[in-house]
């Protein structure tokens, strides 16, 4: 498989990656960032798969059932045809709470005649660290591993174990089941009560779907990025992850390959405005209130990111006896990013807590909260926007004066100013807004090159970043100054390749990176857009949308020459922005009709 055809099921507590061929080739159990019980996909000898085998007579083809998370293999032999319809159960029990077990389903569907099919099923526990031993019982298959800690898997199943476990063929007369679970079932499944749990799951997202707004445009592409989006969202904590995914490299062969189930405060902004905006009021609230949560005490440093169950310390570790994503090796678990000190993350908080002010009601106990974090920020801001830093990209070496990162210290004294109003708590107003301009009048200053007529990456710097163009996002440039103009224009003309964009060309720890980041190509489209170069936007928005996978999914990265997805799978900060710029070209088309009806 030379790209990342995998489709994502989940149940907001785990995920799986399944390939076009219907083989399980990722899913960590009990819970997303749990270890593996398969990992074929970084690991291609080792790693462990759960495969549907079909002859090469069969055609095989795939779709997500419309409006749900539930996966369609469909397997056709002329006159023999079968279905595999994958999920991972999430519906309402009986007392209203969501039943999402740690557990991956594999309804098998008979359409006509007499499908043929062989399973290889090979769990290997805790990363494939050690031997997974494998036992037939009275009621179920189970797995087991004790080398590097105890663990087990259960597989329940209505087709003959023998032949499941040693690859014989099965005959296929009626509708079957595979019923993979972390924990042993206390009533035996059936294929009569899988198949409820399939129906009470597609209801489930129907509903779900059904709130996000319908638009004349790029429907679909916005439908399933939320849905994904949705499926990277983490109930218990109200976290989102960056990606379901660790180690799949930014360049194959290369060892840019970091863990990415984890989450990050800068993708929060992001997600509580475009899912909010979507109507999806609980996935933004519920991220808000983990951010929250997560607040550190009043001298304490905020950190850029937190383990999906709040967890503070992330250590870094490579696993040394997985190859790796098509031989890219290190596979790495954890991720020492957490220690760096961006300080762009301030007012990406700030502007959450504005977003939160301004979008939900709240009550005086949260409202309290929120203003008590606000002038913690403010406090730390004041002391320490001066200060250089490691950047959104996470340079790993010396620290610098990022354009972004000042720009949002900006953002931060910028929201405070407007929470104070909103608060009316005006004391403190007249310092805070010697400070913001303070630091605006210092970005025009050290930010600007007048050589390449734009604001670069860094303070000195001449070399130019995607990033900048957030600029005018976050409110800190109008759209039509000929400054931002100008910044767009020489982004394209230096950062472009063919319309998909370099993050940055100088050369950072890893080298020229060969790929591209997919989010900045979005923030490329959405820039030229606001600048009123709307068909050309256009263009290259769909010219994007045709490099997604066969299901739409997108990845953290698009490889310049080939256009394969590269980087971790499937992408939140991807699906974030895709769906912005579909609303952006939707809302316009919009406009423009109802202006035409008024000259009419």
């Amino acid at each position: 498989m030379d790209n990342l055809d995998y489709g994502i099921i989940g149940n907001c507590r785990s995920a799986a990656l399944i390939s076009k061929t219907g083989s399980i080739e990722w899913c960590c159990l009990p819970e997303f960032d749990s270890s593996s019980v398969f990992a074929k996909l970084l690991d291609e000898e080792i790693g462990g798969s759960f495969e549907i085998k079909v002859s090469e007579k069969y055609t095989i083809n795939q779709r997500y059932k419309k409006n749900t998370a539930v996966l369609i293999t469909r397997f056709s032999d002329e006159g023999n045809v079968f279905e595999i319809h994958d999920f991972m159960p999430r519906y309402h029990d009986e007392d209203g709470k969501y039943h999402a077990p740690p557990e991956l389903v594999r309804f098998v569907k008979h359409i006509k005649g007499k499908p043929v099919f062989k399973v290889l099923y090979n769990p290997k526990l805790e990363y494939a660290q050690g031997e997974t031993k494998t036992y037939i019982k009275d009621d179920f298959i189970v797995s087991l591993t004790k080398t590097v800690k105890f663990d087990t898997v259960f597989l329940y199943t209505s087709f003959d174990k023998n032949a499941v476990l040693e690859g014989q063929e099965i005959k296929l007369t009626k509708n079957g089941y595979f019923l993979m679970g972390y924990n042993e079932k206390i009533l035996q499944p059936t294929t009569r009560k899988v198949y409820l749990d399939l129906e009470r799951t597609k209801v489930y997202w129907l509903n779900w779907t059904n709130k996000t707004p319908t638009y004349k445009k790029y429907n679909q592409q916005i439908s399933r990025s939320a849905i994904t989006l949705k499926l990277l969202s983490y109930d218990k904590t109200g976290a989102v992850l960056a990606a379901a995914t660790t180690s799949l490299p930014e360049t194959i062969g290369e060892v840019r390959n970091w863990d990415y189930r984890f989450c990050w405060i800068r993708d929060a902004s992001m997600v509580i405005r475009v899912m909010g905006g979507l109507g999806h009021k609980n996935v933004a609230k519920r991220y808000l209130q983990f951010i929250i949560d997560l607040m550190p005490d009043k001298d304490e440093k905020l950190q850029i990111m937190y383990g999906i169950n709040k967890e503070k310390k992330l250590t870094e570790e490579t696993l040394d006896h997985l190859s790796g994503y098509k031989g890219s090796k290190p596979v790495r678990i954890g991720n020492a990013a957490y220690k760096q000190k961006q300080n762009d993350i301030y007012g990406i908080l700030m502007n959450v807590i504005h977003a939160q002010l301004v979008e939900f009601s709240i009550d005086i106990d949260n409202g309290e909260e929120l203003w008590g974090i606000t002038k913690g920020i403010v406090w730390i801001v004041s002391r320490h926007w001066r200060e250089p830093d490691k950047g959104i990209w996470e340079f790993r070496t010396e620290d610098r004066h990022f354009t972004f990162s000042k720009v949002l210290c900006w953002v931060a004294i910028d929201r405070a100013v407007k929470v104070a109003r909103i608060l009316k708590k005006t004391r403190k107003l007249e310092k805070w807004l010697i400070l913001e301009k303070e630091i605006k009048a210092d970005i025009y200053e050290n930010a600007w090159n007048d050589e390449v007529n734009a604001f670069t990456q860094s303070y000195g710097s001449s070399h130019l970043d995607a990033s900048v163009l957030l600029m005018e996002s976050y409110g800190f440039i109008d759209a039509k100054d000929p400054k931002f103009v100008s910044t767009v224009k020489a982004i394209e003309k230096d950062l472009s390749n063919e319309g998909l964009l370099y993050r940055y060309k100088n050369e950072d720890d890893f080298g020229l990176p060969s790929s591209s980041f997919t989010i900045c190509t979005f923030w490329f489209i959405n820039s030229l857009f606001k600048i009123g170069e709307v068909e050309k936007a256009k263009e290259h928005f769909e010219r994007l949308l045709t490099y997604s996978n066969h299901l739409g999914l997108f990845s953290e990265d698009i490889d310049f020459k080939t256009k394969r997805l590269l980087g971790n799978f499937p992408q939140a900060y991807s699906h974030l922005a895709l769906i912005e710029c579909a609303i952006n070209f939707s809302t316009k088309e919009t406009e423009e009709r109802i202006l035409e009806s008024m000259r009419d």
